[in-house]
């Protein structure tokens, strides 16, 4: 797969192998959003995604055919659950973000499923969603819940 304008980029599928470049990755991104929350830990950031990580249901984004990211999709009962999705800064902002979530959600509306999420308040990621046509559901002071219903 590829972008109109940007890198090749594809989707692989993730080994248990994978989990620590996953961990660093979500360490990297993540910290601005909890600093700014002041609740960066070194090892809690990384240790959150080691208690969770779903190789079964976790995708590697490839950008040019090195690693990028990480997404998970996983099944739940009302739907799907998105999460773990982080790009790295070097390939930011060039639209692969944009296709890997055009491209998982058209999934989702074949089967007509929902998808959820959370995000972390003030994330600059939520209008990535939004884009997309995810809505709050709920919000804590932490995180906001987002649900995006099957488009036909």
């Amino acid at each position: 797969m590829s972008t109109l304008t940007g890198p090749c980029w594809a989707l692989h599928p993730a080994a248990p192998s994978d989990l620590e470049r996953i961990a660093e990755l979500r360490a990297v991104v993540m910290r601005p959003d909890l600093e700014r929350l002041g609740r960066y830990d070194e090892h809690r950031v990384r240790q959150r995604l080691r208690d969770v990580f779903a190789p079964e249901h976790t995708s590697l984004v490839l950008a040019d055919g090195e690693f990028a990211g990480s997404v998970t999709l996983r099944p739940v009962e009302s739907g799907w659950w998105l999460e773990n999705f982080y790009l790295s800064p070097a390939v930011q902002g060039r639209g692969i973000g944009t296709a890997v979530l055009r491209a998982l959600l058209g999934r989702t509306d074949a089967e007509g499923a929902d998808v959820r999420l959370d995000v972390l308040q003030g994330s600059p990621a939520r209008r990535l969603y939004e884009r997309h046509g995810f809505t709050l559901e709920r919000e804590d002071p932490i995180d906001a819940y987002l649900v995006r219903r099957p488009r036909t």
